[in-house]
């Protein structure tokens, strides 16, 4: 009889997934303080004893192969038929691929994934196991967003090994846990939702479907900072992780793609949040331009990029004489830094001193913006609210803004000019280098290469 091993423990970061043998006040490779976590170190069978709970699922052992022969064919992807959840998963659902879902408490991840799991359920063999409600709650919410529950089997488990007998049992194609952070492995002596529970029951949960080639869904939560709560090491584990954002009084969801194995990095998916449930928008831009009638100082529509399209975003500006001592900076939906380091360009380059001013700047319907071709649009809609003068309603602008006053081009500048065309704007003002050889009918495109010439085209913009 071979002799079990001793098991031992080593301490984690519940940050960055560092290791150390003892535990000590702060990590030493993220700096963060009081994150570390006993972990017990499989120095026994569990591991094994985990694999055997499910090898029997696809009834082969794993084979070296040569790079050079494994098959390149691509295996068809299975559309889930709500097009905005598909176009951030980067065109459907992968066989064997595991995809975390996050989000905060009440944005809908629940009912996200339950819609899609009826909907699936008509061509597809699904289980969506819950273990933070009961199978009457579920039940319940299907009824009241009148879905047809037909083929959805259901377990109620929180269990890791108890929920893999199932599965091999069951078999289905797509699986949903809800949540890892109830989950639990019964090798593992410490609490649900630990460092070592999550990692662990992740670990496994993932190991199982790619050796099945089981679509899985992990539900999970997040901290009070928006970040995924557990290890770092979870988002490491799975192909895709996806981020359900908004705000519990607004009526949008946006799906943005943090990870993806199989697709574009940061798409955007964007849903209504109705009685029925989460109803997907097909035309973003048309939701972020519900602007008033009347045109207002501080106000402009910009284009950014969001994954695989051009999305038009109004983003506002509210310049003001400072009350107190220290100017306040004040950034939604944007990069506050970013934001100084413009007003100090807009300066030193512009002439246009806001030192003695408060700066408020907002990017309307709760987008967050992280790309740089907001420079431009935001320095304009900062001089149109600092001036009091508005700016045409009919009027887009993007571009990057350099340190020097340079004006850099962005890259999809094409397709943002047309993109903006079809929305009937009919002016756009343009780094030089963007400005299309033969612009849209009807669309007047003014280049600038320095922040002088921004200036003087936004004098000619503004009514006299």
């Amino acid at each position: 009889m071979s002799k079990r091993s001793k098991a031992r423990t080593a301490y984690v970061c519940g940050d960055c997934g560092a290791e150390y043998s003892k535990w000590q006040g702060q990590c030493g490779a993220c700096g963060a303080w009081n994150t570390l976590s006993e972990v017990r170190l499989g120095g026994d069978t569990a591991g094994e004893a985990r694999e055997s709970r499910f090898a029997g699922y696809t009834g082969q052992r794993a084979a070296i192969q040569s790079l050079d022969d494994i098959d390149l064919t691509e295996e068809p992807r299975i559309p889930t038929g709500i097009t905005e959840f598909d176009r951030v998963l980067g065109g459907g659902l992968v066989a064997g691929s595991a995809v975390l879902l996050g989000g905060h408490p009440g944005a809908g991840k629940s009912t996200l994934l339950l819609q899609v799991l009826c909907e699936l359920a008509r061509s597809q063999s699904v289980l969506y196991v819950t273990g933070e409600e009961s199978l009457q709650q579920v039940a319940l919410r299907a009824k009241r967003l009148e879905l047809s529950a037909s083929g959805v089997r259901m377990l109620s488990e929180t269990g890791v090994e108890r929920m893999l007998e199932v599965a091999g049992e069951e078999k289905p194609t797509i699986m949903v846990v809800d949540s890892i952070q109830v989950m639990h492995v019964a090798d593992v002596e410490s609490a649900p939702g630990s460092v070592s529970q999550v990692r662990e029951s992740a670990a496994t949960l993932t190991r199982f479907a790619k050796q099945s080639g089981v679509v899985l869904f992990l539900v999970g939560h997040v901290t009070k900072d928006g970040g995924l709560a557990g290890p770092k090491v979870l988002e490491h584990m799975i192909d895709a992780s996806l981020m359900l954002e908004g705000d519990s009084d607004s009526r949008y969801r946006t799906l943005r793609g943090i990870k993806n194995r199989f697709g574009a990095v940061n798409e955007l998916g964007v849903f209504a949040m109705l009685e029925q449930g989460l109803r997907e928008v097909r035309n973003p831009s048309a939701i972020f331009l519900n602007r008033g009638s009347e045109a207002a100082p501080g106000s402009v529509v910009m284009v950014v990029w969001e994954g695989t399209r051009p999305l038009l975003v109004e983003i506002q500006a509210l310049v003001d004489d400072s009350q107190g001592g220290y100017p306040r900076r004040v950034a939604v939906g944007l990069d506050q830094n970013r934001l100084a380091m413009l007003l100090a360009v807009l300066h030193r380059h512009g002439g246009l001193h806001c030192g003695d001013q408060d700066v408020f700047v907002n990017v309307v319907g709760g987008v967050k913006v992280a790309e740089t071709t907001a420079d431009l649009a935001l320095l304009s809609a900062i001089i149109s609210s600092f001036r009091d003068r508005p700016l045409p309603r009919d009027l887009v602008i993007f571009g990057e803004v350099g340190l020097s006053g340079e004006i850099r081009p962005v890259p999809s500048g094409q397709e943002r000019i047309l993109e903006a065309a079809k929305h009937g704007f009919g002016k756009a003002l343009v780094p030089s280098a963007n400005v299309p050889k033969r612009p849209p009918e009807g669309m007047q495109v003014t280049g600038v290469n320095r922040l002088s010439e921004v200036l003087d085209a936004l004098d000619g913009f503004f009514p006299h």
